[in-house]
């Protein structure tokens, strides 16, 4: 019996395997090495409720994050309907797409070397999360995927990203993706 072919590691993983886990073990004084936080999921979320009835800009903004993330987005619909927003039960509001392992560590890699850099007037994303140890950040623009085809791009898309940590608090989850590249906000 053979044994099962196992992927080559990515670069960050491979990182926050020998370098970050053991920065995080002493830092907060943890007895296990199981009780570091890790990166679990990360969930990315298109927004597409404003688009309305028009199925091309629909089926564009599915296009976009199936190049951006690697797999197929679902599509996510309202479950009652809003007078104050013109929505009916039922419409598209949002595609969504979640990734885990390979795909996690590649998306994560090319956000913070490629991607970030892109972002016009970038000064680092604000050190806030949801006290829950997950960080969620927007982005304006979906022009600074490569993997996004500028020439198609009928207008212009934001998104919302979820970094998931088994973190107990936001210490820990910023201090895990600080130490993975993610650039934030200085203090002044």
């Amino acid at each position: 019996m053979s044994e099962p072919k196992k992927e080559p590691e990515n670069e960050l993983e491979k990182r926050y395997r020998e370098q970050v886990r053991p920065a995080l073990l002493e830092r907060f004084q943890y007895s296990n090495v199981m009780q570091v936080p890790r990166l679990v999921k990360v969930v990315i979320n298109m927004g597409v409720a404003k688009v309305g009835k028009d199925r091309g800009a629909l089926q564009d903004s599915e296009n976009e994050l199936k190049a951006l993330s690697g797999q197929k987005p679902i599509l996510i619909r309202s479950k009652r309907s809003v007078a104050s927003f013109k929505m009916r039960q039922g419409q598209p509001v949002s595609v969504l797409v979640t990734l885990r392992k390979r795909k996690m560590w590649d998306f994560l890699y090319r956000f913070v070397n490629i991607c970030c850099p892109r972002i016009r007037d970038f000064r680092g994303f604000r050190k806030s999360g949801d006290k829950m140890g997950n960080y969620t950040l927007g982005v304006q623009d979906q022009q600074i995927f490569v993997e996004v085809d500028l020439d198609a791009v009928r207008r212009q898309q934001g998104m919302h990203i979820t970094f998931v940590t088994s973190a107990k608090s936001d210490a820990e989850c910023l201090e895990l993706l600080s130490a993975l590249g993610m650039p934030f906000q200085m203090r002044d």
